[in-house]
């Protein structure tokens, strides 16, 4: 909402601006009158809505036209003021006032005017008569109001109107023509629906109706209450309640009879609740609230934000197969404006045999968006509704942010749970193939993959000695000459080479000597295709030598040609070498830190299924 609000008056010379003015801060009807009052600012402790506002006069007597200009582009909202008793006042209104001012405002963002009648005291009669065809022919009129300075009628309704037609103005969300919602404003009712029907059954029961009310209001509605509306909505329309529950077309229909009824605050209540500000668009401050990420950290999800994110899935997995269809996908994004998430992430998570995300792979996205790019994790938690469902300040409250890295390799142990490493090898090495394998692709299920849906990502989870971990591989290309420092920034490396290709070993050793030779990053080298024949090296140390030289492990055998899902030992060992750097070159000559890890990982993942099935059966 505005923080403050400038209300310009404006009209004919001997109208009563400057008097309606002066009763008011006054309260009383002043004896002499000046040509034009002072600006004034009314503190926002005494003003309805608690936002300062500032009362601005216009003086023909005063004021050049270049100063009337200037002071119509800065106001919010402009009071016409008429005298009800003089016919030509209320015909300037339309020949001089309404076409003058539209002149000087932007067309899209025209301000929105009060039509005041002073002096209602003087006359019998009403001028509405008169003023009604001129407010349905011009739409920027909020409204009208008659007063009199003299006897101080209507004269704080005048401003408290001023001020709710800036601070909740009727224009973007209905059209009186059409006396209808505006497609904008359906849009932003339909997703805050969809955000607090929180089990998508496409009602809103007692309960979420309740949530809601607590969520905008700050107080629960009574049983009887809550029975009342839903009999207003039952009388007026026939789909608009169904078992129940509140339907978003009687969601909608309550807010077109709030704003008939000028009760527009409500709506606009809602609205700010739930992100959006003056034309309908989320904020700037909604979906990227600040959060400070200091160098050599990094950014996590918290517990509460993988609860809430379950929950978001558990929303629209409507089959209960734990797995997401694309249709699923589909209706789980409707609250966004576009489709985050495109065909490469069946490629950089796991799936099941359609392809679809599974419950693991759906996290797995998710963790990698907040490690990759934290602020496009902020702006999809917002369109969610993070803060909201979980009533917290800002979705920033959903992130753990991790200590300095050179602190976790004094002290020797870390709290993260994601650890990057880095792919590097020649083109055609078995890098691609590498990353599918860690999410069970043997080379067979890899062929169906399209070129254009190609992920550079892989992430999923392994187990560390108990602990689940999130693993997140990320290909780097060849290009050797312009590795950057984002290539060069992980937790461990891998140095894939082709065992068929005698030309694939120097890059990765040209890499290591140019980059990692005096690194405290853990590198790997892994001897991939290892089910094809073994060439030597056109190269002057064999791998294994090489590795010896640079006190590194063995190179490590891999392949994914098959049958079954390759073997997980691998990426439990870098997930290992990541969290223990320091172990990883202790244990160098001494064969068991492998053997433990990999121990480690069959045990815990079998306990992990299991505990995992569980979940689903309690699901």
């Amino acid at each position: 909402m505005r923080k403050d609000v400038r209300i310009l008056l404006v009209g004919e010379p001997k109208v009563g601006k400057t008097s309606l003015i002066m009763s008011l801060v006054s309260e009383e009807f002043p004896d002499e009158v000046p040509l034009r009052a002072e600006e004034i600012t009314i503190p926002a402790d005494v003003t309805p809505e608690r936002v300062p506002t500032h009362i601005v006069d216009y003086s023909e007597a005063e004021q050049s036209d270049e100063q009337l200009y200037q002071e119509i582009s800065k106001a919010n909202v402009i009071c016409i003021v008429y005298s009800v008793n003089n016919k030509k006042s209320i015909e300037k209104v339309t020949s001089h006032w309404i076409p003058l001012i539209n002149d000087r405002t932007d067309k899209d963002s025209r301000v929105p005017l009060i039509l005041v009648g002073n002096k209602s005291d003087l006359v019998e009669h009403s001028s509405m008569e008169t003023i009604l065809p001129i407010m349905n022919q011009y739409q920027d009129i909020e409204t009208c109001v008659e007063c009199s300075a003299k006897n101080l009628k209507n004269i704080s309704e005048l401003f408290y109107y001023a001020q709710k037609a800036v601070l909740h103005p009727t224009g973007p969300l209905y059209c009186p023509e059409e006396k209808e919602l505006k497609p904008s404003c359906i849009k932003a009712l339909t997703r805050i629906f969809k955000i607090s029907d929180l089990d998508n059954d496409g009602t809103l029961n007692d309960s979420e109706l309740n949530f809601f009310q607590r969520t905008c209001f700050n107080t629960p509605l009574a049983p009887q209450a809550l029975e009342d509306v839903k009999n207003v909505v039952r009388r007026n329309m026939m789909d608009g309640v169904k078992d129940n529950g509140l339907t978003l077309k009687g969601f909608l229909f309550l807010h077109t009879l709030f704003i008939q009824r000028g009760r527009h605050e409500t709506t606009w209540t809602v609205l700010r609740r739930f992100g959006y500000d003056d034309d309908l668009e989320l904020t700037q401050e909604y979906l990227f609230p600040l959060i400070k990420i200091p160098p050599d950290c990094t950014t996590e999800l918290n517990h509460n934000a993988y609860l809430f994110l379950q929950s978001v899935f558990d929303k629209h997995d409507k089959d209960r197969d734990c797995a997401l269809s694309p249709e699923e996908v589909k209706d789980l994004f409707k609250v966004f404006p576009y489709m985050p998430w495109g065909p490469d992430v069946n490629n950089t998570v796991c799936t099941n045999e359609q392809g679809w995300l599974t419950y693991q792979g759906y996290l797995s996205q998710w963790t990698l968006t907040t490690y990759l790019d934290v602020q496009r994790s902020l702006e999809y938690l917002g369109y969610l509704g993070y803060s909201i469902i979980y009533e917290q300040e800002s979705q920033a409250a959903a992130i753990t942010v991790t200590r300095n890295k050179r602190i976790d390799l004094q002290k020797k142990q870390t709290q993260r749970s994601v650890f990057r490493c880095n792919v590097l090898g020649a083109r055609g090495s078995g890098k691609s193939g590498f990353l599918q394998a860690f999410l069970g692709r043997n080379l067979q299920r890899q062929r169906r993959i399209r070129e254009e849906h190609k992920s550079f990502y892989a992430i999923s989870t392994t187990y560390v000695y108990g602990q689940e971990k999130y693993l997140l591989l990320h290909e780097v290309m060849p290009d050797f000459d312009f590795l950057t420092e984002t290539d060069l920034a992980c937790d461990v490396v891998c140095l894939v080479y082709d065992v068929n290709n005698p030309r694939s070993f120097e890059y990765c050793a040209k890499v290591y000597k140019q980059y990692f030779i005096d690194s405290k990053t853990p590198c790997v080298v892994i001897a991939a295709k290892s089910d094809l024949h073994e060439v030597r090296q056109h190269y002057s140390l064999s791998p294994h030598d090489f590795c010896r030289k640079h006190k590194l492990h063995p190179p490590q055998p891999f392949t994914c040609s098959t049958n079954e899902a390759p073997s997980k030992d691998i990426y439990t060992r870098l997930t290992t070498m990541a969290m223990y750097p320091h172990m990883a070159q202790a244990d160098l000559k001494n064969s068991t830190f492998w053997l433990r890890a990999s121990v480690g990982a069959t045990v815990f993942a079998v306990l992990g299924f299991a505990m995992y099935r569980a979940l689903l059966k309690q699901r």
